[in-house]
C-alpha cells in the first residue's frame, strides 16, 4: 500500500493547473445512461473514483473510448440494470445510476452505497422522490430494487418534490430521473452547488428542459429522448482551495489557473480573513503569503456557504495560525477523525460536540499519521508541508480518489514529497 513521505518545512511558489471537478464529473458520467447517442466529455480528471465509475458503466454495457482527459460514452445497448455491491462499496456516488436507469429503462437494482466513513449520508430522500414520481421501490438484502413497469409507458411521472434536507446527490439523482419523466417535476429545497449547475448544463446540451439551476427550486419538463452532446467538466474548486490553503500556510506566491473565482467566494473570504493577499482574474487566483496568518472561525454549510470538503484543510491552517480558531461541522457528524492525527504532529485541538477549538502553534513536528478519508488526507498533507522533519502519511488511497497528481503538483511548487510502496 502506497504512502507519502513529506519533508518540511517548505515554501511554495509557482503556477498550478487545476483539474476537472470530481464532484461534477461523477454525475455527468452517469447521465450518459440517459441517451443511446454519444456523450463526449473533456477536462475529465484522472482519479480512482473516475476509473471506478467507468468500470461500473462498462459493466452495464456502456461503450467507453478514452482519450487524453476526454472520454466518449455511448449507452446504446445496456445489458444490465444492476450496480453490484462489489463496485458500489468503495464509492457512494454509484447511487447516481439509480435515477437515470429508472428514467430511461424503467428498472434498476442498486446496492446501498459505501464510501468515506465521515458520517451517515442516507438515501431516503432519493427514494422518497422517486416514489413521488410513481416508482415502486423495495429495499432488501442491501439492495434498492426499483421499477416503473406499472406506470403508463413504463415512464416516471412528473411530481412536486420537497426534499427534507439539502442534498447534493439527491438533487442530482432526482434531476436526472426527471429529464425523461412524463410531465413537469419541481424539486424544492434543491442543492445549489456549482457542480449541480454543471450537470444541468450538460443535460440541457443533451436536450433536457431544465430551469432554476443554481437556485433552491429546479423545474424539469420531461422529454422523450436525449441526444449526443459535448461538454467540458468544470474546474475542481476543492482542489483549488486546497492549493490556496497550502500557499497561505507555507508562504510564497502561487497562481491557480483554470478556475472561476466567483464559485469560490466563501473560501476566498476566509483566506482574506487569514491576512493573505489575493488577486483574481476570470480564470485565475493568485495568493501571496508571508506565513503570518491569523486563525479563522468557520461553520460548514451547503453552498453558497463554506464547503465541508474544505474543513480539514482549514483545520490544518488554524494549527499554525496566530490565535484561536473554531471550526463547526454542521454537515457530517464524523468528520473530525483527522484531529487525532494532527494532534500527533503537535496540534492543540479540543473537541466539543461538533466544534473543534484550535490553538495555533508556531511549529508542528513531522510524525507518522494515517489518512481516514479523502479531505482528511489533504489536511494531513498540508500539515506535513509546514511541519519540522518527515511526515509519513499512510492509507493515501483516499487521496487518489479525489486529487489528480497531488504530490507531483506540489513538488513543482517547491515541496519535497515522495510516494513509496
Amino acid at each position: 500500500m502506497d504512502k507519502l513521505l513529506i519533508q518540511g518545512p517548505t515554501t511554495l511558489s509557482g503556477d498550478v493547473e487545476i483539474s476537472g471537478a470530481k464532484n461534477a464529473a461523477l454525475p455527468i458520467l452517469m447521465c450518459s445512461l440517459l441517451s443511446s447517442d454519444v456523450l463526449e466529455l473533456s477536462n475529465l480528471p484522472d482519479l480512482h473514483d473516475i476509473k471506478t465509475t467507468k468500470k461500473l458503466l462498462q459493466a452495464m454495457g456502456v461503450e467507453i473510448t478514452d482519450g487524453k482527459n476526454t472520454v466518449l460514452l455511448r449507452a446504446k445497448s445496456i445489458t444490465s440494470y444492476e450496480a453490484p455491491y462489489e463496485m458500489v462499496k468503495t464509492m457512494r456516488a454509484s447511487i447516481l445510476v439509480l435515477g437515470p436507469l429508472l428514467s430511461r429503462f424503467g428498472e434498476a437494482r442498486v446496492s446501498m452505497p459505501g464510501g468515506c466513513a465521515i458520517g451517515s449520508r442516507p438515501v431516503d430522500i432519493h427514494i422518497k422522490g422517486l416514489e413521488a414520481m410513481g416508482a415502486l421501490i423495495k429495499i432488501s438484502h442491501g439492495y434498492i430494487d426499483a421499477s416503473c413497469a406499472h406506470l403508463p409507458g413504463k415512464r416516471l411521472q412528473g411530481a412536486k418534490i420537497f426534499m427534507d434536507q439539502v442534498t447534493v446527490t439527491g438533487t442530482e439523482n432526482l434531476m436526472m430521473a426527471a429529464v425523461l419523466a412524463d410531465g413537469i417535476t419541481t424539486l424544492d429545497n434543491s442543492a445549489r452547488e456549482p457542480e449541480i449547475v454543471d450537470l444541468g448544463m450538460c443535460l440541457k446540451k443533451m436536450g433536457a428542459k431544465i430551469e432554476g439551476l443554481g437556485s433552491d427550486r429546479i423545474v424539469v419538463e420531461g422529454v422523450r429522448n436525449l441526444h449526443s452532446a459535448n461538454h467540458t467538466i468544470m474546474f475542481d474548486r476543492i482542489e483549488a482551495g486546497t492549493y490556496l490553503v497550502a500557499a497561505a500556510m507555507t508562504g510564497g506566491k502561487v497562481v491557480c489557473r483554470n478556475v472561476d473565482p466567483t464559485k469560490m467566494e466563501a473560501i476566498i473570504q476566509k483566506l482574506l480573513e487569514c491576512g493573505v493577499h489575493i488577486e483574481s482574474t476570470k480564470e485565475s487566483i493568485t495568493i501571496k503569503s508571508d506565513k503570518k496568518i491569523k486563525a479563522v472561525n468557520i461553520t460548514t454549510a451547503p453552498y453558497p456557504g463554506f464547503p465541508t470538503d474544505m474543513q480539514a484543510q482549514f483545520m490544518a491552517l488554524n494549527t499554525v495560525a496566530d490565535g484561536v480558531g473554531e471550526i463547526t461541522e454542521s454537515i457530517f457528524e464524523n468528520r473530525f477523525m483527522h484531529v487525532q492525527e494532527l494532534q500527533r504532529m503537535g496540534a492543540v485541538i479540543d473537541i466539543k460536540h461538533n466544534t473543534a477549538i484550535i490553538r495555533g502553534e508556531e511549529n508542528l513536528e513531522g510524525a507518522r499519521v494515517m489518512a481516514t478519508d479523502l479531505r482528511a488526507s489533504a489536511g494531513l498533507v498540508l500539515a506535513g508541508l509546514v511541519a519540522k522533519g518527515t511526515t509519513q502519511i499512510d492509507r493515501i488511497y483516499h487521496l487518489d480518489r479525489g486529487y489528480e497528481d497531488l504530490e507531483a503538483k506540489l513538488n513543482r511548487l517547491g515541496a519535497n514529497i515522495k510516494r513509496v510502496s
